[in-house]
């Protein structure tokens, strides 16, 4: 994830970063663990890696529940700005694929 503005609880592990792809695995250890308030600067795919909720804090100020299903891919354009946090009672996962190369 890209230009984060404040840091968050969540550990982030870098798996691939070469010129065209960035793939990383966010882990979330415990209920309102998050991510940190960023805003994409690529497009990207994230992957869950559990069933369950990510509660998403946006930039208008609205928190969405999000429902995961493992293994379940979405896609998001750039630019979004948010923070993701975990709505679970149990450690939580998801891998993202950032495309650092744009159409």
């Amino acid at each position: 994830m890209c230009n984060a503005k404040t840091p968050g609880t969540a550990v982030p592990t870098v798996f691939i970063d070469i010129e065209r792809t960035r793939v990383t695995e966010w882990r979330f250890k415990a209920k309102g663990d998050n991510t940190g308030w960023h805003r994409h600067q690529y497009d990207y795919v994230v992957v869950p890696l559990f069933d369950g909720i990510l509660e998403i804090d946006t930039a208008d100020g609205k928190r969405i529940t999000a429902p995961m299903k493992n293994g379940v891919p979405y896609y998001r354009e750039l630019g979004v700005e948010h923070d993701v946090i975990n709505g679970n009672d149990f450690e939580c996962a998801f891998v993202e694929i950032e495309f650092l190369q744009q159409k």
